[in-house]
């Protein structure tokens, strides 16, 4: 049994991990690799290996970095079963159609700006033309190959391999993978927390403990940091909105379609029941978060008791009077001509992508604007140079001076802190032979690393991309 590390390997982005067992190949995750524009293309359209040498998928969740470049897979030749949450695998469709969408504009806008200035310039020479990593063909062919697994519910999904998840509490659907391995006789266990969520985060379950394993696949996120309490979100949030307000300004929210989103709508209409802000107009620019919505509203049962009891009670926990919808380009373009405060959530959530690019182009060079971060951004991703507050950033290959006012709310973060990996990890501590550190940098995985073995005495690696490690009972 062989495990081999091609993605999230000492960065955030892009998990894919590679495990071999009775020669037979099997990817837990096919995510997307976000930072560096020209890095990401490369590093997201050329997979480490022959899509036709692999077997099945197991994906934990579907957010992007971990679902995105399946249609990739299917492109070259990938014909077997993406073995997931029943949730995990509505919510795919939507957003793998949006990704090749997306990646379809993007390359025929670069394109015709490419045209207008080699026209501009007067050169005539014959540069290649962008194309897209995918199409949204190639989203539709890998959406037949979704198997969808109810949690707690293992099943056979090839010689010596049973799978089986747990509710990591991190978004809707989202699972903690559970796999029993056997080969010549060895048996292992080996668990993938694909992201561990935060007790008590609005609208999601908290995460389920990690299942006895001998190996341990684990996320590192937020490995270096304790998450303050969630108590205090409402009040950050409603001082940022209130601030902005008063001065007449926007507040412009880039959000993860799903997840981050519904759970700030969930928060704003707690804030407006209890007359906590303004009754400003309130937008969600993203017709992958209204769609992806729909899928909330129909799996009540990943949702949380508190959202489930606004239901009950007649009211709609995503939506409420003063928050509007957003679907068709018109709609987005017409958000620039209205006048007064206003809050406009828009995906992506590291801005590398969709119309929060061109929100924030019209709307960062206002210093009574407020740019408002809700969760993390990867090394070299537009939203980390916001982050950052560089004095300038590059918006469709255009300098921008960030005069706008950058605030991080953390404390929706989606990820569990260090203490949270660790306390969910603990119940497994007796079993565990050797953890996997991924999906981290490498101060976070350097400190989580140190915290296990002092607080759990157990051995840790931090792999780098295309290491390989021997599975084996007791090693």
């Amino acid at each position: 049994m062989k495990l081999t590390f091609w993605g999230a390997a000492q960065t955030v982005t892009g998990s894919m991990h590679h495990l071999t067992v009775q020669n037979r190949q099997y990817l837990l995750d096919c995510g997307t690799y976000q930072g560096r524009r020209q890095e990401a293309r490369e590093r997201n359209g050329h997979l480490p290996f022959p899509a036709t040498d692999i077997d099945a998928v197991v994906l934990s969740h579907a957010h992007i970095d971990h679902s995105g470049n399946l249609p990739t897979l299917a492109k070259n030749g990938f014909t077997g079963p993406i073995y997931t949450s029943l949730a995990t695998a509505d919510l795919c469709e939507p957003m793998l159609l949006d990704s090749a969408h997306i990646q379809e504009k993007d390359a025929e806008f670069i394109n015709k700006r490419s045209w207008r200035r080699k026209r501009l310039l007067g050169n005539h020479t014959e540069d290649r033309e962008i194309t897209p990593i995918y199409t949204i063909a190639d989203a539709e062919q890998v959406l037949t190959r979704f198997q969808r697994v109810p949690m707690h519910s293992p099943v056979k999904i090839g010689p010596g391999v049973t799978y089986g998840s747990v509710d990591a509490g991190h978004m809707l659907g989202s699972t903690s993978v559970f796999l029993q391995l056997e080969e010549a006789e060895t048996k292992t266990r080996l668990v993938f927390s694909g992201d561990v969520g935060r007790p008590g985060l609005p609208v999601i379950p908290d995460p389920e403990s990690c299942p006895d394993c001998d190996y341990l696949i684990v996320e590192s996120t937020y490995g270096d940091r304790l998450h303050r309490d969630m108590g205090v979100v409402e009040d950050k949030l409603a001082d940022a909105i209130n601030k902005v307000a008063n001065r007449g300004g926007r507040i412009i929210v880039p959000a993860f379609a799903v997840g981050r989103t519904q759970q700030l709508v969930f928060v704003l209409h707690q804030l407006i029941n209890q007359h906590k802000i303004p009754s400003i107009p309130m937008f969600v620019d993203s017709p992958l978060a209204l769609r992806t919505t729909e899928v909330f509203r129909n799996n009540s049962d990943y949702l949380d008791s508190e959202t489930n009891a606004l239901s009950q009670h007649g009211e709609d926990p995503f939506g409420f009077k003063r928050l509007r919808y957003i679907e068709s380009v018109e709609e987005s373009k017409a958000l620039n001509d209205l006048h007064g405060p206003m809050l406009i959530i828009s995906a992506s959530g590291m801005c590398e992508a969709g119309r929060i690019l061109h929100h924030l182009k019209n709307n960062i060079e206002n210093p009574r604007n407020m740019v408002l971060i809700t969760g993390f951004q990867a090394e070299n991703t537009l939203g980390r140079k916001i982050v950052e507050q560089q004095r300038e950033v590059s918006i469709f290959g255009e300098l921008m001076r960030l005069r706008a006012e950058v605030v991080k709310l953390n404390e929706l973060s989606g990820h569990a802190d260090q203490h949270g990996l660790i306390q969910w990890m603990k119940p497994a501590a007796q079993s565990l032979r050797k953890v996997f550190l991924v999906h981290g940098e490498t101060e976070p995985q350097k400190a989580l690393a140190a915290a296990i073995r002092e607080q759990l005495n157990l051995t840790v690696e931090i792999p780098a991309r295309g290491q390989t490690f021997e599975l084996l009972r007791g090693a």
